[in-house]
């Protein structure tokens, strides 16, 4: 099975279940399921995480449960193996999210990445915990617990790696169901 970001808008000062009922409901119709879901409300997005087999399939679904998404991206999780997150799902305080540069290739990215992620031992204050990357190489969502902003940008420093967004992430567990 295939992992997937699904980005939707969430309700202006609105409680943000429904929407997340909705797409939860949406990916199980379509035989698949959900991962995570973070809350950035700052960049008024949703970002789903969903594991399924077929995007045409998954997006069907989302589109006849009136889920307002902005596209559907498969991504691949670096880090933890997808057992490992679905074991203990940790809490992530800071989304980052990077434009990456165009001719990056996912081999390339993933050499960059086991070759600069020594440094964050310079910032023991911030835990990495996950990766998201776009197959289509168009960005990447990182996920930290941090004890604040500054901090993760203190740990990007130091694995020399650029940030194009940092989102504040709701307090709470991650959203799945059981």
């Amino acid at each position: 099975m295939a992992l997937f970001l699904i980005e939707t808008p969430l309700p202006a000062q609105a409680a943000a279940d429904p929407l997340l009922d909705s797409i939860a409901d949406a990916v199980d119709a379509a035989g698949g399921e959900l991962i995570e879901a973070q809350l950035g409300r700052t960049t008024g997005l949703a970002y789903t995480i969903a594991e399924h087999t077929d995007a045409s399939v998954l997006e069907q679904e989302l589109r006849d449960a009136g889920v307002p998404f902005h596209g559907l991206a498969e991504v691949r999780l670096v880090g933890p193996t997808l057992d490992e997150l679905k074991a203990h799902r940790s809490d992530a305080r800071y989304l980052v999210e990077w434009d990456l540069p165009t001719g990056l290739t996912l081999e390339r990215y993933l050499e960059r990445k086991r070759a600069k992620a020594p440094g964050y031992a310079k910032v023991p204050e911030t835990t990495f915990l996950r990766t998201y990357v776009c197959l289509d190489m168009s960005k990447c969502l990182c996920l930290y617990d941090a004890p604040d902003e500054e901090a993760v940008l203190r740990a990007r420093a130091a694995v020399d790696t650029p940030v194009d967004r940092v989102t504040p992430l709701e307090d709470g567990p991650i959203r799945v169901r059981a």
